[in-house]
């Protein structure tokens, strides 16, 4: 099983995240800034993917572990898509024949080591891809959802919803998502994809509890230790 994520898909919170790496005042990097968040649309011209270990994914309902070589971890709320037949290459318009269910996740990352990668211009695996920092809920069959790029889903931690989001909202459609990774990797029966995150990330802490919604189901639910 492989484990896809995808950067930078909501342009909201492409604004968010430049100015969280790039903080005007604490790195000095007022320019830069600026020029991100002003680049923005060149930035996503095509989709930005990375990807986790398996060791990343989380399963329904475990306990999520807090690093402790973070201080800053932060949730990012997530539609995530599963693949049910192998493909590579697949056009658009045949995506929907290769994807057999979908569910609310969290690419958790901290968000700390990010910003030390970020300024040296080095790859983000350990601050992405650690163990447990894929979280995943239950799983809805694809045929009982109508459109995927009309999905409403939320995040609420100690009974607070902290991020909302809308599929509509997307750069990237998951339809161009599965087609422009499998140009680049066979995808198989299980692999998923993390479509990406809109505003409203933060930080979790010991002793938060997570529930994940999808639409009005809540298809997610567990605690940080």
């Amino acid at each position: 099983m492989k484990i896809f994520a995808v950067g930078m898909n909501y342009r909201e919170h492409n604004k968010e995240l430049a100015h969280t790496l790039y903080n005007k005042e604490v790195e000095g990097l007022s320019a830069e800034c600026t020029q991100l968040d002003e680049d923005l649309s060149d930035l996503t011209a095509k989709p930005v993917i990375f990807t986790k270990c398996d060791t990343a994914l989380l399963r329904p309902g475990a306990p999520f572990f807090l690093p402790a070589y973070t201080k800053q971890c932060e949730y990012e709320t997530e539609l995530v898509v599963r693949i049910g037949h192998m493909g590579r290459c697949i056009p658009e318009r045949w995506v929907h024949r290769y994807i057999d269910a979908v569910t609310v996740g969290i690419d958790f990352t901290a968000r700390d080591l990010q910003r030390q990668l970020t300024k040296k211009g080095l790859p983000w695996d350990i601050c992405k891809g650690f163990d447990g920092s894929a979280a995943v809920g239950e799983w809805i069959p694809v045929d009982e959802v109508e459109d995927l790029q009309n999905i409403h889903f939320h995040l609420d931690i100690n009974g607070n919803t902290v991020q909302q989001g809308h599929s509509a909202d997307m750069i990237h459609s998951v339809k161009r998502l599965v087609s422009y990774i499998s140009q680049f990797f066979m995808l198989k029966t299980g692999d998923l994809i993390y479509t990406g995150t809109p505003a409203g990330v933060g930080p979790v802490h010991i002793d938060d509890h997570l529930v994940g919604y999808f639409e009005d189901k809540k298809v997610m639910e567990f605690n940080v230790k």
